[in-house]
């Protein structure tokens, strides 16, 4: 560890914390302490990160446990505890209000942050704050299937609650579908609730357009409940393999003062701490910004803020550490482009359209995949990422298809 007065912890093992941990490295020169299930994943073998596995890593008494057995190693720093998936969220916010004195945890309480990312109830503030959703119905268990939906296909069908569903697996699993048809929506049901799933799913009417359609807001909100920073991502490409589909994949940062106004003024009115990401698609037919969902933490396509110019690490320390006096919040401008998969990947699946500024970006210095760190030197590391970064390419062949220009 350096000489900073801080140390980042973090819960989780993908491209979400190695993102994270970057920043604080590239800002302050720290290492991350991560906890993950298994010895696999980019934090593994990473020389900025200590890397530890732990059994039931998402339960909040282990959570507990990592915050004070961290604290005891570093009793003279400040300890920034971050969640990189909601399980962990839970877990963490489970524990507010226990943790050593030197742990931070920049975190809304559970009653709060479980009414926000459980979609219908999110649905129902954003009706009441006047937000723009997809057209929904939400089907609850035990209700009739002999129900009739209020817009015709194509259909999209999530479950309400993300990490209750992913702990009943079945065949076919996805984490949302796209159909067509009623009866393949009555199948889905079939299947998710047969596999243990108890609690809603969402139908909504498909919003026409491709992966470049969606955009990602990551916002921080500073202790106070007021915005520090709001950074949008025009999405180009998603991944398609099926427990990955909606993940990003190519995004560039743009501007959008609506955006940006209307997601400041419902973080501040909820009085919302920590990061934020939101899921957002514009509809064409009626030329609308709709929101999908909240996550109450940085999404794991957050390095495309930092490599924009915008260390997402530098401002929660500033935050939570140095307690900087807010002051005006920062809505980023300018152009940069972030890629997670390998770049021959994202131009053979990325419409035509976008390759000049695209090429533009990267000669300009414009341009960064996370994953590839000059200053995280071990060589058995980067043969691992290149490996991962390999496989890309038979995923998207069996999953994805090019666009027809």
């Amino acid at each position: 560890m350096t000489d900073q007065p801080f140390v980042p912890l973090m819960l989780g093992a993908d491209i979400n914390v190695y993102s994270m941990a970057r920043a604080f490295h590239e800002a302050y020169g720290v290492k991350t302490i991560a906890y993950g299930f298994y010895p696999s994943g980019p934090c593994f073998g990473s020389a900025i990160i200590d890397y530890r596995t732990s059994e039931n890593n998402n339960h909040p008494d282990v959570v507990l446990e990592h915050a004070r057995h961290v604290s005891a190693q570093f009793p003279d720093k400040t300890i920034i505890l971050l969640g990189c998936g909601d399980d962990y969220l839970a877990a963490i916010a489970a524990n507010l209000g226990k943790y050593p004195e030197n742990v931070v945890a920049p975190y809304i309480p559970l009653e709060q942050m479980e009414g926000l990312i459980h979609k219908e109830r999110f649905y129902e503030l954003c009706e009441s704050m006047g937000i723009d959703y997809p057209a929904t119905f939400v089907f609850h268990p035990g209700d009739s299937m002999d129900f009739t939906l209020p817009f015709s296909g194509p259909f999209a069908v999530k479950p309400a609650e993300s990490a209750k569903y992913w702990d009943h697996p079945f065949t076919g699993q996805r984490k949302g579908y796209i159909v067509d048809t009623r009866e393949e929506v009555d199948q889905i049901l079939s299947d998710v609730y047969a596999a243990g799933y108890d609690d809603a799913m969402i139908i909504q009417d498909f919003i026409p357009g491709g992966d470049d359609n969606m955009r990602v807001l990551t916002c921080y909100s500073g202790l106070d409940g007021k915005v520090r920073l709001m950074c949008l991502g025009h999405v180009l490409l998603e991944e398609h393999a099926p427990h990955g589909v909606g993940n990003h994949a190519t995004i560039i940062t743009e501007p959008n003062e609506e955006i940006y106004a209307t997601f400041r003024k419902f973080l501040e009115d909820i009085h919302f701490v920590g990061f934020s990401n939101f899921d957002i698609k514009y509809d064409p037919r009626d030329g609308k910004y709709k929101v999908f969902e909240i996550n109450c933490r940085q999404g794991r396509s957050n390095y495309y803020v930092t490599g924009a110019g915008y260390n997402l690490g530098r401002v929660v320390v500033e935050d939570v550490v140095e307690h900087k006096p807010a002051g005006e919040p920062v809505f980023t401008q300018n152009r940069h482009l972030w890629f997670a998969i390998p770049k021959k990947v994202a131009y053979a699946y990325i419409p035509k359209r976008y390759h000049a500024e695209m090429k533009a970006l990267e000669r300009a210095g414009a341009s960064v995949n996370p994953l590839w760190y000059s200053k995280d030197r071990p060589l058995i590391h980067k043969l691992r990422i290149w490996h991962i970064q390999q496989k890309q390419f038979g995923w998207y062949e069996t999953y994805a298809k090019k666009p027809v220009e």
